[in-house]
């Protein structure tokens, strides 16, 4: 059996403490590549392992978190992996060999640093070639065992321990942090992660970085209590961390994480030490604690999650409304709110398409009349945490005219600007088929209310409001409708009850929108309001077909359903392609696109914000 392991079945095992943090307390700043010191200032990092070894750690871990192609290219060092994994694990081997103790190295491997599809565009053949590299120039070197930590998306730490146990036999230890509500930065809880580190067959499960002791320990039983034959890794922040006079600091003393040690060890786990903040003298308590074997039961302690406040309104009007107003080429991209509490996986996607290059994220209301998170405090979420404006869709159906005000009041007050009015899904074809399901005011009553009343400064009422809104107002069309009459003459009713711009269904002819412009053009002159035509990206010729034949108003030319089909297994590929040359030739009468995403392939839309670009 490797040492590692054999080690773990008769005790548990104190492991180092935080390298990076003790790093910048010797003068290094954020803004290095810590992993590079291992050639060009190898002393220093040779002190840390030294004084964590003397504190008592029986495992050191090697400063090569950061060490893979990604992380190094921001500094010019992605030719360098190898050269600087391999002189991580000689200098701890040599720091080692020096203090005459049996000590373990393991070689560590942290995040890549990008973001991995589906909410990213890194593709996981990609990063797991990534992880590949950087472990087995660890392997090679000679370390005793791989830990793989501080991840936060599972997709990620899959890629990490495939690539582990492509090029080496170690054994793996696969580490995740988690934010204030327990939870990873995509909304996987506790139990969730370790169910899927232990099916994926890692030799331990990991919990470190986080919070602090409390924090862990309360993660540690959960995960322990759903994988109960596993072993576990607990490294803890010393709290969480505060800015006091221009330095960072952590709150919690090396004698609490003493007394942690040992709620640790009887919570299950095989290996403690410590993460961001800790010193050789939290290691040292550790080690006295773990060595006297107090009774000490630290169990009830709790952190709560602190609430966020919600920021003031943005400035207006917002960039969206001058993108459009000014005649450029506005980029919008539709996401669903989440059917529970988490919004981890949400933010992450719309992270992605911003940086793509959205200009404003469209959040649905209860898609499909199933139940989901509000879309208001979704839009306030995504405004607050990403930085990317919204588009709040605003459904009339299912709304009385006092709850309509109510909720464009709360929208305004969360600092939500843009608006999409549209009629709703019928309750009766969602979860809840006997939910109310009236009215007050058809789409364009619901415009005139916004356009005329409430950016006026009055209620429906005509009282006043105490100040004017300054909502930019969008409203639905349809470019193939079962009756044109109908629709021109709803188009027209829109645009006399102020509409700012319009949404269509998707498109996939491009000669839908002058067909339907020209019809209007002729009975009531032409339309000013800019449009964003619906584009929504084929993924495989089955999806296709349902599209073309169960989706009412979407029509999908032969050609194009061919095309997918040839592409076989490139249907996402192709999807892509056909997206970017619709956008192109719509771009001589529409204002912009509105994407929706399937199946949350935030990736693939990114590659088409890309390829209009």
């Amino acid at each position: 059996m490797n040492k590692f392991l054999n080690l773990l079945s008769s005790q548990t095992l104190l492991a180092d403490g935080a390298m990076g943090t003790m790093l910048h307390a010797h003068g290094v700043g954020f803004d290095k590549c810590f992993d590079e010191l291992n050639l060009t200032n190898p002393a220093a990092v040779a002190e840390i392992h030294r004084a964590y070894i003397e504190a008592g750690a029986q495992l050191i871990i090697t400063n090569t978190f950061g060490a893979n192609r990604f992380k190094l290219s921001k500094h010019g060092l992605q030719d360098d992996v190898v050269e600087i994994n391999k002189a991580g694990v000689d200098l701890a081997k040599r720091v080692v060999s020096a203090s005459f103790r049996e000590v373990l190295v393991a070689g560590d491997v942290g995040p890549l640093g990008v973001r991995i599809a589906p909410f990213g565009r890194v593709q996981a053949e990609e990063a797991r070639e990534a992880f590949a590299e950087q472990i087995q120039a660890l392997s090679e070197a000679g370390v005793d065992l791989i830990v793989i930590e501080t991840m936060s998306d599972l997709y990620e730490i899959r890629e990490a321990i495939k690539a582990a146990r492509q090029v080496c036999d170690l054994p793996v230890v696969a580490s995740v942090t988690f934010t204030r509500d327990d939870r990873t930065l995509l909304g996987d809880d506790p139990t969730k992660v370790a169910r899927t580190l232990h099916e994926a067959g890692v030799d331990v499960i990991g919990v470190n970085c986080s919070g602090g002791p409390a924090q862990l320990l309360r993660i540690l039983k959960q995960m322990h209590q759903t994988a109960p034959n596993a072993r576990f890794w607990v490294k803890p922040n010393a709290g969480w961390p505060e800015q006091v006079g221009g330095r960072i600091m952590y709150p919690a003393d090396a004698e609490y994480f003493g007394d942690y040690a040992l709620s640790f060890r009887e919570a299950g786990a095989c290996v403690v030490g410590g993460c961001c903040g800790t010193t050789p003298q939290h290691i040292a308590a550790m080690r006295k604690a773990l060595d006297t074997n107090p009774k000490i039961d630290l169990t009830h302690i709790a952190i709560l999650p602190q609430e966020e406040l919600a920021e003031t309104a943005q400035e207006q009007p917002t960039k969206f409304a001058q993108k459009l107003t000014s005649g450029g080429f506005a980029i919008s991209v539709e996401m669903d709110p989440p059917r529970g509490l988490s919004t981890h996986k949400l933010i992450a996607g719309a992270s992605l398409l911003a940086d793509a290059g959205a200009d404003v994220i469209n959040v649905a209301d209860s898609p499909m009349a199933r139940m989901r998170m509000s879309a208001w405090a979704v839009c306030d979420v995504v405004q607050r945490k990403v930085g990317v404006e919204t588009t709040l869709h605003f459904p009339t159906r299912g709304r009385n005219l006092l709850r309509v005000q109510g909720d464009l009041l709360a929208a305004h007050a969360l600092g939500i600007r843009n608006v999409f009015v549209v009629m709703g899904d019928p309750t009766a074809i969602g979860d809840y088929p006997e939910a109310m399901d009236n009215y007050d005011l058809v789409p364009s009553g619901l415009i005139k209310l916004i356009k005329q009343g409430f950016n006026a400064g009055v209620d429906h009422s005509g009282t006043s409001i105490g100040q004017p809104t300054n909502f930019f107002v969008g409203a639905a069309l349809n470019l193939c409708p079962p009756d044109i009459d109908n629709e021109i003459k709803n188009l027209h009713r829109k645009v006399r009850a102020g509409v700012d711009f319009f949404l269509t269904q998707p498109v996939y002819n491009p000669n839908d929108g002058p067909r339907v412009l020209e019809t209007y053009e002729a009975r009531y002159g032409k339309l000013d309001k800019p449009i964003l035509a619906g584009i929504l990206p084929l993924v495989s010729v089955r999806h296709a077909n349902f599209l073309h034949h169960e989706v009412p108003g979407v029509f999908i030319p032969e050609d194009i359903r061919k095309r997918i089909e040839a592409a076989g297994e490139e249907g996402v590929k192709a999807g892509v392609e056909i997206a970017v040359e619709l956008v192109e030739q719509i771009k001589a009468w529409a204002g912009g696109v509105y994407v929706m995403p399937q199946f949350h392939k935030y990736d693939m839309v990114a590659e088409i914000i890309e390829g209009i670009k």
